[in-house]
């Protein structure tokens, strides 16, 4: 469930990334001489809010990145254990049904003896009388 989370939690965190730059506002300025001296600044600007952006999500990304391969191998290491305990059980279950037909030979050969010795017994009161 920790696993779960933290996968939620990591694609969260990489979505938010994604969307930083893109939720800015930028107002309208309908004043052509006013666009004109704004345009350079709000160029430089945004030029490096991007490059700085993108470093810090690169960075949010990359993190993400690892702690989802970390993930992964925790993920694999269950899978590991839960192979071993399969392959322990299977073992344990292959060893229980010999042995069961082992005892299930063996109450037949009880069971076919004690039915000879009653028909043995039958044919010595029949011989007695």
């Amino acid at each position: 469930m920790k696993k779960t989370l933290t996968v939620l939690g990591l694609a969260l965190l990489i979505n938010s990334a994604a969307y930083a730059d893109g939720n800015a506002f930028t107002p309208l300025n309908f004043n052509d001489t006013a666009y004109k001296t704004n345009t350079s600044y709000t160029s430089t600007q945004s030029a490096n809010v991007v490059s700085d952006t993108e470093a810090v999500g690169n960075g949010n990304i990359q993190n993400a990145i690892s702690q989802l391969e970390n993930a992964q191998v925790d993920i694999r290491n269950d899978l590991l254990n839960c192979k071993t305990k399969y392959a322990d059980v299977d073992a344990q279950y292959k060893l229980i049904k010999a042995e069961r037909a082992a005892l299930k030979k063996q109450t037949k050969a009880v069971e076919k003896r004690i039915k000879e010795i009653d028909k043995a017994k039958e044919k010595i009161r029949k011989n007695m009388l």
